[in-house]
């Protein structure tokens, strides 16, 4: 407890909060993507509880940390990948984050499928889903993106306290925040787009991990980061140009 209140406490507490908070944009992305499929009146019941639990979930593993590293041994070996140059040795961890990798890029893949070619029945049949499996969904995804976030946690801070704390304010700021962040993307169909594309590459990332190959995470937000940017940009001038287009033709 006294570590929590040092100048050197403080310092971790903050860089970890802010690291949190980059590694959970993707699950609030995803959270976004899937509550978007419920009725109005159940989307912030599924954000609020997909939050929570990941809160809960996070916690969880912080408090099993001895178990969360037992997972990095050797579970599963397929010999045969040894001819592709290929780690034929498969932990826990590797095994998650294949599974959850594999889902990330068929829901995201099967998304942008919808957008792009479904035509307004199915969307109109596919707006409506049941909350539990939205939910269920919420919280597998959670599992897998949690390992990244308590990992760093672990890499960073030795006191379990100061992981905790920081995993709480991180997922607070986002369950603030969280609405804001599904109204913007499901306003702008191009920033759905963006986000779905954004996990389509996280699920690669994922599976790329699964198979015991470590990707700088920083290139790979550092892009998100960028495409995002120019994005905006890209609203914006459309904006100006529609703008310019009415007092043309008003005048």
């Amino acid at each position: 407890m006294e570590m929590l209140f040092t100048v050197e406490g403080m310092i971790s507490l903050l860089t970890l909060t802010i690291l949190e908070i980059i590694l959970g944009i993707d699950n609030i992305i995803f959270i976004s993507i899937v509550s978007s499929k419920l009725p109005e009146h159940q989307q912030d019941r599924a954000r609020t509880i997909g939050i929570l639990m990941a809160l809960l979930v996070r916690i969880a593993l912080l408090f099993g940390i001895t178990w969360l590293i037992s997972l990095k041994e050797p579970l599963l070996t397929i010999n045969f990948l040894e001819n592709f140059h290929i780690d034929p040795n498969f932990s826990g961890r590797d095994l998650i984050l294949l599974a959850g990798g594999l889902f990330l890029l068929t829901k995201s893949v099967s998304e942008i499928h919808h957008k792009v070619e479904g035509d307004e029945h199915e969307t109109a049949v596919k707006k409506v889903t049941s909350l539990m499996k939205s939910i269920i969904q919420i919280v597998l995804i959670d599992v897998v993106f949690s390992f990244d976030s308590i990992l760093t946690a672990v890499g960073l801070v030795d006191e379990i306290l100061i992981m905790i704390v920081a995993v709480v304010i991180s997922l607070g700021i986002m369950l603030v925040f969280s609405k804001k962040i599904a109204d913007f993307i499901n306003r702008h169909p191009s920033i759905q787009l963006l986000a779905l594309s954004f996990l389509v590459l996280i699920g690669f990332l994922l599976v790329i991990e699964g198979f015991g190959e470590e990707v700088p995470k920083g290139y790979v937000y550092f892009a998100m980061a960028f495409a995002f940017s120019v994005e905006l940009l890209n609203m914006r001038m459309e904006k100006k140009v529609n703008e310019v287009e009415k007092k043309e033709v008003n005048s």
